[in-house]
């Protein structure tokens, strides 16, 4: 040793490893699987229809009676419109399903496009990946917008799911207008939301 002093010892091996892993280390995000988008849209379908009106309030006993008037009427058509609103919904769409009920093989086509709308537009919250690439949300609706448009022009079941529909149509304003709505009671949120009321607090019956 020239000037008496000894050497610093070299850093520890687990040091220099660290600092050079975390001088290296980078983040990337893993795009989730299709199957994972298509259970969590599956599960948000799920979770939405679970907040529909029990059906046995829908048609419960005893609540049917005549308007009084036909302002009554359109306020009673507006106020089961937005308390029933998802029940409604439901009911168009099995009404459109069953008009096909006499062509199996169009009902399982029509039904397998209804359900790909859910799935892949109207459900789905994250991006679609395929082979590694992302999917664009414009290029999602252009593919089911074609897919539905072939399958109707194959089936040619316009007319019959036209037909269902308007019978949903007159029977769910026929429910609407006889449906006594007293005694329904929606929350602050969902009141304010269907225009019945302002933006006050409580819960406030229809």
């Amino acid at each position: 040793m020239k000037n008496g002093t000894a050497p610093a010892p070299p850093p520890p091996a687990t040091a220099t490893a660290t600092a050079t892993a975390t001088a290296t280390a980078t983040y990337t995000t893993i795009p989730i699987s299709g199957s994972d988008v298509i259970s969590r849209s599956i599960y948000n379908i799920s979770s939405f229809l679970s907040l529909r009106r029990p059906w046995t309030e829908v048609l419960a006993s005893g609540v049917f009676d005549r308007p009084e008037s036909l302002s009554a009427a359109a306020q009673r058509l507006r106020k089961n419109l937005a308390y029933f609103r998802l029940n409604y919904g439901i009911f168009l769409c099995a009404c459109a399903l069953l008009s096909l009920i006499g062509t199996p093989l169009y009902l399982i086509l029509i039904s397998a496009v209804f359900a790909l709308w859910l799935i892949f537009y109207f459900f789905r919250e994250d991006p679609l990946y395929l082979w590694g690439h992302s999917i664009s949300d414009r290029f999602v609706l252009a593919a089911l917008i074609c897919v539905t448009l072939v399958t109707f022009w194959f089936a040619r079941v316009v007319e019959s799911v036209v037909v269902g529909l308007g019978l949903g149509l007159v029977v769910s304003a026929f429910h609407g207008v006889f449906r006594n709505p007293e005694g329904l009671f929606m929350d602050e949120a969902e009141a304010a939301s269907s225009g019945l009321i302002g933006r006050t607090d409580g819960v406030r019956a229809l």
